[in-house]
């Protein structure tokens, strides 16, 4: 954990990976994240697998440097005592539908009111001005509606889903931009603001980055797609002995990858030096490419490849990355002794920051774990604590169990 952001504070009411995504990565930085969580805790606890109730693998990976405060915000005194946590707090993120968060009156107007210097993020699944805006949303869903399904180079052949979850974690990224320009927006300004992040909005954007392409132009200058990512031999190539990734790029890539195979002709063909002509063949060469491949060995081609300084590497799979020596050495992979699920591994923060102070990362809380100690922070003594827990307005561990339903 850095320590960038110390002294902010960032309360999360997010669920399952599109706000905790967002709200981790504060916490790396180390804003001190306060995770609101229901009765039943964020509904991502339940996804196997798991040691133990409310601990699965996706919901401790996804909420280290995070502390948990359990509150029923159904209830008056439960909203009251989130509105002392409002008060002193920095950010304020959730990702609830609009008529939810307006239901609970949990929207900015309100909460502003409390806390004029307030940076509210809603990460939502569409923009509150459109149609959509009330529709819940998942990554399945908007996969499929921002074309990711239907980039099949097969015109004929079925959608199909990337099997991770892209949606909330690019959304939850552009989230992330949002709450950090909108910090620094205060400190230029003075008072908070509101930021909307919305899923369907953030993967059209990041997948229309380069297929928008001959559509940029008004006329259009060509059509939607970017041709060199359509190509049917952009894949990872076939080797005598399975699989690479290799990608000549530059006109010197190329140059020297034909000369290699004995493609002195095309090495020398004015299209294929030339940028901009060879963009319009790109499909030609890696033809040329994949038939090329299946010649020598994959440890052939990747030793020369890596000789000419062409951009290569292996086709892993997820256990390769386990035991993938770069990885190892840059400490991707951290053991964790967590006080209560034991042994774990998790992944770093991957971003660095040079000669910037760090302390050692918490694991993720246990539902409600910190709720006492923060409100004892925030000006709650034990005994309106204690009265909290009594309205059951407050869930204390030990004193209520998460619903162990799983929905994610």
């Amino acid at each position: 954990m850095f320590e960038l952001l110390k002294g902010i504070t960032v309360l999360d009411l997010s669920t399952v990976v599109f706000g905790p995504f967002a709200s981790q990565m504060l916490a790396d930085f180390g804003a001190d994240v306060i995770k609101i969580e229901s009765p039943d805790g964020d509904i991502f606890r339940a996804a196997a697998p798991a040691r133990s109730p409310g601990m699965g693998a996706g919901f401790v990976n996804l909420n280290r440097n995070k502390r948990s405060i359990s509150l029923d915000l159904k209830t008056a005194d439960g909203r009251n005592a989130l509105d002392r946590l409002v008060a002193d707090a920095d950010v304020f993120l959730h990702n609830m539908r609009p008529a939810a968060i307006a239901r609970l009156g949990l929207d900015y107007a309100r909460l502003s009111q409390i806390n004029e210097r307030l940076i509210y993020c809603a990460a939502v699944g569409f923009g509150s001005d459109g149609p959509y805006a009330d529709d819940p949303a998942y990554d399945d869903v908007i996969q499929s509606m921002t074309g990711f399904a239907s980039m099949n180079l097969d015109p004929d052949a079925e959608p199909q889903l990337l099997p991770t979850i892209l949606t909330d974690k690019v959304a939850g990224l552009y989230a992330l931009a949002g709450i950090l320009g909108a910090l620094m927006g205060r400190e230029r300004c003075g008072h908070g603001m509101a930021v909307e992040a919305a899923m369907f909005e953030s993967l059209a954007s990041f997948m229309l980055a380069e297929h928008l392409s001959g559509h940029v132009f008004d006329p259009p200058e060509g059509g939607l797609r970017y041709d060199r990512l359509t190509s049917p031999h952009r894949r990872p190539h076939r080797t005598a002995d399975g699989y690479i990734a290799a990608l000549p790029y530059s006109s010197r890539h190329w140059e020297k990858f034909l000369r290699l195979i004995g493609r002195h002709d095309l090495a020398e063909a004015d299209w294929v030096r030339d940028a901009t002509r060879r963009s319009e063949r790109i499909g030609e060469l890696y033809a040329v490419l994949t038939e090329a491949t299946p010649a020598r060995t994959s440890a052939e081609w990747l030793a020369e490849f890596k000789r000419l300084d062409i951009p290569c590497g292996p086709v892993n799979r997820l256990e390769d990355l386990l035991v993938d020596p770069h990885l190892a050495a840059v400490g991707f992979f951290q053991p964790v002794d967590h006080p209560t699920e034991g042994a774990i591994t998790t992944v770093r923060q991957p971003l660095r920051f040079i000669d910037t102070p760090t302390q050692a990362d918490r694991p993720a809380p246990r539902l409600g774990i910190d709720g006492r100690r923060v409100l004892n922070e925030y000006g709650m003594d034990d005994a309106a604590i204690d009265a909290l827990v009594a309205a059951g307005a407050l869930i204390l561990p030990g004193e209520s169990e998460p619903d162990p339903k799983n929905n994610a």
